[in-house]
């Protein structure tokens, strides 16, 4: 291993928190993002953790963005040895009021954008026997109501990358796909969905979580290192996935009852 890792959304929040823990190993830092101001404070932090590299500017929706970005590690690092898909945006609301828009915004940044991600970098990381780290989510696994498109597309990534640890296997290239619950995080930032009170409910359960993003980028990394294919981070996330295995109906009349819930919740709100 040379030491060289490449991140998506680096800017801010997970992406900058995953940088911070490799950065304090030694390792050289390609970071990027759309946010430059965040991208440059990434860096500012990431070198006084220990670490170096070089920030770009890639919008994972573009794969000609992307394959510059490869193309920049070749050139100042001579290859790489990790990727991090990381670039996600939040999104939320019930199936009837999502537009196709909102659908295709969230399938190209959150599904796409990491498909790209694998397909730009893949000829490196064949070369260096690399691996491949996927950012999904719990959401992947469990489905919670007024979230289909972000659910499909988190979904898709560990599809994706169950697709690519077998795929992968033969050829040398190690596969990893993470799924935190809700941590404290900004993601709500990118936030897109019909009503605002879908907003402050989600709002109100990234701030109650005990686990911060710094947290989950230790499990990260601890759980690479001893070669775990999915990540779960969360306590609760790991019991509600063992729970939905072995009762997925239990799991699914549970959801039934929060989505009346929610919708009496949203309903009350427009009253």
């Amino acid at each position: 291993m040379q030491n060289r890792i490449m991140i998506t959304g680096a800017g801010s929040g997970l992406g900058r928190e995953i940088a911070l823990r490799w950065a304090r190993e030694g390792w050289r830092l390609a970071l990027s993002d759309i946010n430059d101001a965040g991208l440059q404070e990434t860096l500012v932090q990431v070198r006084k953790a220990g670490g170096d590299g070089f920030v770009q500017r890639c919008d994972v929706r573009d794969y000609s963005q992307l394959t510059a970005f490869a193309q920049a590690c070749e050139q100042r690092f001579g290859g790489i040895d990790i990727i991090v898909n990381n670039a996600g945006v939040a999104s939320g609301g019930f199936f009837n009021e999502l537009s196709l828009e909102d659908w295709d915004w969230q399938i190209a940044i959150n599904l796409m954008g990491v498909v790209k991600g694998c397909k730009a970098f893949l000829p490196m990381l064949l070369a260096s026997k690399g691996r491949i780290i996927n950012i999904a989510s719990m959401a992947a696994l469990m489905q919670a109501p007024a979230m289909s498109n972000y659910n499909v597309a988190k979904a898709g990534v560990v599809a994706l990358s169950e697709s690519l640890l077998v795929e992968l296997h033969d050829q040398g290239v190690g596969v990893h796909v993470v799924c935190p619950s809700f941590f404290q995080t900004n993601l709500l930032d990118s936030f897109r969905g019909p009503t605002p009170a879908m907003k402050a409910q989600i709002g109100r359960l990234l701030e109650k979580s005990p686990i911060t993003a710094g947290d989950i980028a230790d499990c990260i990394f601890r759980q690479v290192g001893e070669g775990e294919f999915m990540i779960l981070p969360h306590e609760e996330g790991r019991m509600a996935w063992e729970m939905k295995r072995k009762q997925p109906q239990a799991m699914y009349d549970e959801m039934t009852v929060m989505c009346a819930k929610m919708r009496a919740k949203a309903q009350k709100g427009h009253a």
